[in-house]
């Protein structure tokens, strides 16, 4: 049982790492302008991109999900652009260089969702979908109420997640370029509303494929040029790192990462089953031309994650040795002292001792890029929703056209972008960390109990997925207001209502038990024709028939 919740902490806080580029309390760098230069080129290389996307973005079908022309491996390296964050590269660095071993727990311990993702969900989401998980939780189901809250609940995460990258953009650039916090919100603002007008899910995947091949190539290089000063022996470096670390051989063991268990059981099921449910996420399983397909994106996505994972564990023992005895990367030259920029820098100061200013400025630029690739997929997807979903089949009940469908998607991308901007600037000072928790908390709660249940259980009904999907959203979002996060650090109050400020623990299972609930006790003649709609919809789950090409249904 300690192991497991061991792990279970590993996971969570691994999580809250990779879900949003949580940098702290940033303090203003001097301009970087080798860093300026190359987020420039990547700009205009994205740019190019999506001008070229948008002369082949014609339909629907083209704008949301790539007309399914995108091949497993290409979504591999998209969906794993969407994981590797600017938090993967700073803060997995960090972790490593000042906790040594537990920094790698957390890495592997992440992988915990992604089986599941593959050989449960990923086959059947791309044979039963045509653009967003919506229409899977609808297929047999009343479609205008399953979608509104499938909607409701989409648009939740989105926001939520979006403030969270927004205010980590600021933060960063302030930390790594030099600019003002509220130029760096507004620059990753314009570009996430071109990306996503004008070039859709085409101009979106390819700016996430390159911007993971930028970090895959940038780490890598960086880590095999700290490498090499150790002769590529892990033994030598591991045994010097031991020998300048203040932790000694503690450094190489296993820490103190177990502090409160029912926090971290929460919070892992929270990032394990809510990565299942993360609207943004499942999108890309629409890209492809079939089940075969996903279930290759999910593993071309794995391997490239686990390798970035290894690359920059190697990076964070590196940096104990190569940072942690040079005086020029700490304030006032004082070895052990405070780090130049902040806790989180170990990594850029190893790519500036390895590669100087030039690779200092790359990885800078790369690590902005991720935040472009990520707030671009999650502008699609809440455009999706608001368009898809609520206006073409709640508004019109399915009568709107493609081109009206497209152009209601391009205002919602165009309205959320300005919204993510002016909520990133409000929330600059606000901790951040409990709206990662709260999109994750609904994520798992509200969209992952009814998405599963409507693939898998034939007993699930329109009454049941409504109870579920606003039982999951309303006990979550109260559970993270009423507890510390909230209701002490945002609103003032002396003690938390709730004492735990993971949600996921409770509100999820009260998510399937309230679908279960009006499930069973739905007699009506219409849940017992969604109930034999099931075997048609086992079908096409199983054998893909009648969904190529994102047909609708």
């Amino acid at each position: 049982m300690l192991k497991f919740a061991t792990a279970a902490l590993a996971v969570g806080w691994m999580g809250l790492a990779m879900a949003a580029p949580d940098v702290g309390t940033a303090e203003k760098q001097a301009l970087n302008i080798h860093a300026i230069v190359m987020f420039f080129i990547f700009v205009m290389m994205t740019l190019g991109i999506t001008y070229w996307a948008a002369q082949r973005t014609k339909t629907a079908s083209d704008y949301y999900s790539a007309g399914g022309g995108i091949t497993g491996t290409q979504n591999g390296l998209a969906i794993a652009g969407d994981y590797m964050s600017a938090a993967t590269l700073l803060g997995l660095t960090s972790l490593t260089y000042f906790q040594g071993f537990d920094g790698y727990i957390y890495c592997i311990c992440f992988y915990v969702g992604w089986p599941f993702i593959m050989f449960i969900m990923a086959e059947r989401l791309r044979n039963l979908g045509k653009f967003t998980f919506a229409d899977i939780t609808s297929y047999r189901l009343d479609q205008r109420q399953v979608r509104t809250i499938a909607a409701i609940g989409s648009l939740t995460v989105v926001v939520f997640y979006l403030i969270a990258q927004m205010v980590g953009a600021g933060q960063l650039i302030k930390l790594l370029f030099g600019l003002d916090y509220w130029i760096a919100v507004v620059i990753v603002g314009v570009l996430m509303v071109v990306y996503v007008t004008f070039g859709g899910m085409i101009a979106t995947t390819w700016v996430q494929i390159i911007k993971a091949c930028l970090l895959l190539g940038g780490g890598t290089l960086v880590m095999l040029l700290a490498f090499a000063k150790f002769g590529f022996n892990f033994e030598t470096l591991a045994s010097q790192a031991v020998a300048n670390s203040k932790k000694g051989i503690a450094l190489m063991g296993p820490g103190s990462l177990l502090a409160d268990p029912v926090t971290a059981v929460s919070l892992s099921l929270g990032l394990m089953f809510g990565t299942a449910g993360l609207p943004h996420i499942l999108m890309r399983f629409f890209t492809v031309p079939n089940a075969k397909e996903a279930r290759k994106s999910v593993f071309i996505a794995t391997l490239c994650v686990g390798f970035f994972f290894t690359v920059v564990a190697i990076m964070g023992l590196a940096a104990v040795t190569i940072v942690g005895t040079n005086p020029q990367y700490f304030e006032g030259g004082q070895l052990g002292g405070k780090l130049l920029g902040g806790n989180n820098m170990p990594a850029m100061h190893l790519a500036h001792a390895v590669g100087g200013n030039m690779m200092l400025g790359f990885l800078s630029a790369v690590a902005f890029a991720t935040i472009l690739a990520v707030v671009s997929g999650l502008a699609l997807a809440g455009a999706s929703a608001i368009s898809h979903d609520l206006y073409a089949n709640v508004i019109r009940k399915g009568q709107a056209t493609e081109a009206e469908e497209v152009r209601v998607s391009k205002s919602s991308s165009l309205i959320l972008g300005v919204l993510a901007v002016l909520l990133g600037i409000a929330f600059e000072r606000q901790n951040v960390a409990f709206m990662v928790g709260l999109a994750f908390g609904v994520a798992a709660s509200c969209n992952f109990p009814v998405l599963i249940l409507s693939m898998y259980w034939k007993g699930l009904t329109t009454r049941g997925a409504i109870w579920g999907s606003i039982a999951g959203l309303v006990s979550a979002v109260l559970i993270v207001v009423l507890s510390k996060a909230v209701w002490v650090s945002v609103l003032g109050n002396k003690e938390p209502i709730f004492p735990y400020e993971q949600p996921a623990l409770f509100s999820m299972p009260l998510a399937f038990f309230m679908a279960w609930l009006g499930s069973v006790t739905d007699g009506s003649a219409r849940a017992a024709k969604e109930k034999e709609a099931f075997e048609d919809q086992y079908v096409r789950a199983q054998t893909g028939f009648g969904s190529a090409g994102a047909a609708a249904h």
